[in-house]
């Protein structure tokens, strides 16, 4: 298995635009062959936003976030985000 984590800190007033964003991701993702599942989350202490892909193999998730990140190519991060995004590449041991 092979997981992306994205940690967002949006500004209060993009928050729902933010998650929005979120969600249209994972649509385009969902139902896809190597896909395992996919999360918009947030941590209920600090308000963050995680977004979790969950991928069969890093091959799997080499090919397939290109095509989905066009489900939101538009999107205005640079003013929704208040922090740069922190993005981790998780492998199963």
């Amino acid at each position: 298995m092979y997981t992306v984590m994205s940690i967002h800190t949006p500004h209060p007033e993009h928050r729902d635009a933010l998650i929005d964003s979120m969600h249209r991701f994972g649509a385009a993702m969902r139902g896809r062959d190597g896909m395992l599942g996919v999360h918009t989350l947030e941590d209920a202490d600090t308000g963050r936003l995680i977004g979790l892909a969950m991928f069969e193999d890093e091959e799997s998730a080499r090919r397939l976030l290109p095509l989905v990140r066009e489900a939101v190519a538009e999107d205005p991060f640079d003013v929704w985000e208040a922090e740069e995004v922190e993005g981790l590449h998780l492998v199963e041991i």
